[in-house]
């Protein structure tokens, strides 16, 4: 009797937690990840990690919020990793993209889509952590000081961390290039 009442509690602290925290996980989530619906599983997922931690219950309310954005933010990193396996493009993207296109012409068009599939593969040798700041700054449009609030670290971190980011893009853009003049 007294473990059920202790489960019940349990379960009544979580569902708080989670109406308390989960909205501002959530508009993280969808900062990184474009669905709508693949950003609250995401979310579901810390939670379900949550309850499934047997320390998680022995935490303070700060360590548990702490827990919780540190878990989200490993789920949202581990999201990129697997996204470098498959690309995903909606429909209305590339829809709007040939329209945009026609007066390019094919050729065109399959030369920008060869430098955006060289450009995503640089970006994959990136330190994670990289990846995450050039898609939040680029992609998303995002100020350094909404990164840093974001990810919890300090503004200037993030502005080195892009500015280190950018100088290994070009430096292996201009590697290619002299490769290219050079052969």
């Amino acid at each position: 009797m007294q473990a059920n009442k202790h489960m019940v509690q349990a379960e009544q602290e979580m569902a708080l937690l989670y109406k308390k925290d989960a909205p501002g996980l959530l508009a993280y989530v969808r900062m990184c990840i474009p669905s709508v619906e693949d950003a609250e599983d995401l979310v579901v997922d810390v939670f379900l990690a949550a309850l499934a931690n047997a320390k998680f219950a022995t935490l303070s309310e700060r360590e548990k919020q702490l827990w919780l954005w540190r878990v989200t933010r490993n789920k949202v990193i581990d999201t990129y990793r697997r996204a470098k396996t498959r690309q995903n493009v909606t429909l209305e993207q590339e829809a709007h993209g040939l329209f945009e296109d026609e007066m390019s012409g094919p050729e065109n068009r399959a030369l920008q889509q060869e430098d955006y599939r060289e450009l995503s593969a640089h970006l994959q040798r990136l330190p994670p952590l990289q990846q995450q700041i050039l898609r939040l700054r680029f992609g998303q449009d995002l100020t350094c000081r909404e990164i840093a609030a974001m990810l919890g670290k300090p503004e200037n971190a993030v502005r080195v961390t892009l500015s280190r980011g950018l100088n290994l893009l070009r430096k292996i853009y201009r590697r290619r290039r002299e490769e290219q003049e050079s052969g």
